[in-house]
């Protein structure tokens, strides 16, 4: 990247998006210096994923591309501490979700401009449909957890649903997509500050999906504004 690429881009993000990506990418150091500083894998996942969602947010079909990528290694790191809930989730539903959301979020530019998704409106009773969808999600994926011993099942149980709606909804090109991934947040903190009490490295990953959390609370705020946005122009 040249100088005048670089200039386009710190452009590209409002003074608020910078610090909220800067304060993120801080935190995230600061977590990794003072209870990891060894798995780099987690460090690297931790930041490629704070930089999707930010991108996310501003509705950028390039943000689908670093989620798959943050996918892969966040599967990893969930293989380590035999969450396989969270591996199973993200290897085999948020991954290829995202594939397919990056294909449909590339194809619907609003108004030919490639930096920014068409933003979508579900249709009449496709929320009752999601509901009862991921119902069945849930149960499912609660036997298939349990045969394979997932750590703390229920939490993990959890997780699924709520990943999944976000997924859903972000190949649906919703804003209601981040308030699911900020509900999905809460419960990963709750599920890394339980592996956390068995070896304090996972504190890093806690930190992370706090930052998540933040940051998925900026998206739906900022995909309601662009909707707006959106609408008022013909």
């Amino acid at each position: 990247m040249n100088m005048e690429q670089w200039k386009r881009l710190m452009r590209y993000f409002s003074r608020s998006e910078k610090l909220l990506w800067g304060g993120s990418v801080g935190l995230i150091l600061a977590a990794f210096l003072l209870f990891d500083r060894g798995n780099y894998l987690t460090l690297t996942a931790s930041l490629i994923g704070v930089t999707a969602l930010i991108f996310v947010a501003k509705a950028n079909p390039f943000g689908q591309f670093l989620v798959i990528v943050f996918s892969v290694l966040y599967g990893i790191i969930s293989y380590s501490f035999a969450y396989y809930g969270e591996m199973i989730t993200y290897l085999g539903m948020t991954l290829p979700m995202a594939v397919f959301s990056l294909i449909t979020w590339i194809r619907k530019p609003y108004q030919g401009n490639h930096a920014e998704v068409e933003v979508n409106h579900l249709r009449r009773g496709e929320g009752v449909f999601l509901v009862v969808l991921a119902a069945a999600v849930t149960v499912l994926f609660y036997f298939i957890l349990a045969y394979f011993n997932t750590a703390n099942l229920l939490p993990s149980t959890v997780s699924v649903t709520t990943s999944f709606g976000a997924a859903y909804l972000t190949f649906r090109r919703n804003p209601w997509y981040a308030a699911w991934y900020a509900a999905n947040d809460l419960v990963l903190i709750v599920l890394w500050v339980l592996a956390s009490t068995v070896n304090i490295m996972y504190l890093s990953v806690t930190v992370c999906f706090a930052a998540f959390f933040v940051n998925d609370l900026y998206g739906f705020i900022n995909w309601r504004r662009i909707k707006a946005r959106q609408m008022e122009k013909p």
